[in-house]
């Protein structure tokens, strides 16, 4: 088996291996901090509740039209909010493993982000 100056076979380098996991961390640390400071607005009903989540998944504000407010039927202004709210972490995920996915090449890699 034919051996590198590294010592691994095929001729790879430990070292660059190690400098290119060290760039890769980098990058996803950065791209990390970059999905934070994003923010969404999801709408549910209509537009009748808004959320603005961030990309830590903190809700920074939640808007209800006051038009759907009806003392009779707290239920369905309930499950606007609950919509609004599941959509919110739903749409944030998907951005985040998108980016990510993006640095590591769809690889899955649990417990990263």
């Amino acid at each position: 088996m034919a051996r590198g100056r590294g010592g691994m076979p095929g001729g790879m380098n430990i070292n660059n291996l190690m400098k290119q996991a060290q760039k890769m961390q980098q990058q996803m640390e950065k791209a990390q901090s970059e999905l934070e400071t994003k923010e969404l607005e999801i709408t549910s009903g209509g537009g009748a509740v808004k959320v603005l989540i961030n990309g830590k998944k903190v809700i920074k504000q939640l808007t209800i039209n006051k038009d759907v407010v009806d003392p009779d039927d707290v239920e369905m202004l309930e499950d606007l909010v609950m919509s609004a709210v599941n959509e919110a972490i739903r749409q944030v995920e998907e951005l985040s493993n998108n980016e990510m996915g993006k640095l590591t090449g769809g690889m899955g890699m649990p417990g990263m982000f």
